[in-house]
């Protein structure tokens, strides 16, 4: 098998063979008088047939060796890919957390979820306080859409839950859960007294009631004498009334501000939840019969420009 050196040599004698090649050589000789001595040298030695001299210099050229890429540090992708798979489209927190919920319904669904009437009662996070939490114009929709996918998550069996699931769910969560609080129990003081307190428009009432015959002092006066109106009477005494428990306690009342109708109202809350202290089995009765609810109506302002709240000036044509 012929050498490398061979094979060149072989490949320059066959250009030099075809027609006006050695004349062009000539000819580059005579115009490049300018040209550098090597240049000059390699074309004499094509004109003369001799071709050593280049078959030497080819043979010292080498091949560049392998490149080993898993040595190389290739360089990372020039464009920057943003985290948030929403970052150029919709607001990128809330539309995240819905696609988080949305794989992870995806992820178990097969999962057991209990029925709703055994599910631990959460409050979750309403539109308006999830728009001024995110600084985002959430829609309503949205946020529909997003918070059956909270409660469906919620209803997975508790002994099943991942976490992943739970600390999903935690952003939705309100800081303060209303079904956690737990009513304060009231107690009896060394006299066997419980107190209450109620209020009603502008009136504050509080009230002692103990195991008594019926006794009944509003301001150190009489049930007669502080009320004028009956009205006003039965709503003081309504609670023990409704619990059929007029002769059995005894009750000291102090009352301020607001008018009789306020007061005597603010005394109905008060005594019931006295009552509830001695006999915490009354609390159904005395819902049904509207003495624990507070009532928070009151008189609405006046308004400028108005004769009162909402009535406006007699109008006149001329």
């Amino acid at each position: 098998m012929a050498s490398i050196g061979q094979q060149i040599t072989g490949a320059l004698r066959g250009s030099c063979q075809k027609p006006g090649f050695r004349k062009q050589c000539q000819t580059m000789l005579r115009l490049g008088a300018g040209a550098g001595a090597s240049q000059r040298r390699s074309m004499s030695d094509v004109v003369t047939g001799d071709f050593s001299t280049l078959v030497k210099e080819v043979e010292k050229i080498q091949a560049a060796p392998g490149i080993n890429f898993e040595s190389l540090k290739l360089a990372q992708h020039a464009r920057a890919i943003p985290v948030s798979p929403s970052y150029f489209s919709r607001q990128a927190q809330f539309n995240d957390a819905y696609i988080l919920l949305q794989k992870l319904s995806r992820d178990y669904a097969n999962l057991p979820r209990i029925p709703t009437s055994e599910v631990q009662r959460v409050t979750w996070t309403n539109l308006d306080d999830i728009r001024l939490i995110l600084g985002e114009p959430v829609k309503a929709s949205d946020y529909a859409k997003c918070i059956r996918l909270v409660k469906d998550l919620h209803a997975i069996h508790p002994k099943l839950k991942p976490k992943a699931v739970d600390q999903a769910l935690e952003p939705f969560r309100k800081s303060i859960q209303g079904f956690d609080n737990v009513a304060k129990t009231g107690t009896l003081d060394k006299f066997g007294r419980a107190v209450g307190t109620g209020k009603r428009k502008s009136s504050v009432a509080r009230a002692w009631v103990v195991e008594g015959t019926g006794e009944f002092l509003v301001n150190g006066k009489t049930l007669a004498n502080a009320f004028g109106r009956v009205h006003d009477r039965e709503n003081a005494m309504w609670a023990l009334q409704a619990t059929n428990r007029v002769d059995k306690y005894n009750v000291w009342a102090v009352v301020e501000g607001g008018g009789t109708t306020g007061q005597a109202e603010a005394l109905t809350l008060a005594v019931a939840k006295g009552l509830m202290v001695h006999e915490p089995a009354l609390k159904p009765a005395l819902r049904r019969a509207g003495c624990v609810t507070r009532d928070p109506r009151k008189v609405e302002r006046k308004k400028a420009g108005k004769v009162k709240a909402r009535k406006s000036p007699t109008w006149v044509k001329r």
